[in-house]
Formats: structure tokens, sequence, C-alpha cells
């Protein structure tokens, strides 16, 4: 992480849940994103907010 680059806030994971599935999400702080298992998607974080678009998300691979 750069200085440039906001530090995601750990808390608001708490209050953010997978869109499509409604479960929570685990924090990858090595590739900045929220994912979501049950959906097979990780939710980039870009600027220290989330994008919780799926048209945004990449699939997990199996």
């Amino acid at each position: 992480m750069t200085d440039q680059t906001p530090a995601f806030d750990r808390r608001m994971i708490e209050a953010l849940v997978c869109p499509v599935t409604q479960h929570r999400l685990d924090y990858d702080a090595a590739r900045q994103e929220l994912v979501s298992k049950p959906a097979g998607l990780a939710f980039p974080i870009r600027n220290g907010i989330p994008v919780m678009l799926v048209d945004e998300a990449r699939k997990l691979d199996d």
C-alpha cells in the first residue's frame, strides 16, 4: 500500500454483505478485495472504497 492509497476501514466489513448471497465478506488485505466464498466472487477495494458491483467483481478460481 502506498502513501497515496487510503487505508480500508476494516470496521466497514461488519456492515457490508455480499450483494448476491447476503452472506458476510472476508477481507483479503494482500489483494485489497472483499471475498464472498458462497458467491465465488471477490469485490475490489479502490482508493479505500469497496466496489460492490457484480460486474466489477473478480470470479474466484476453484
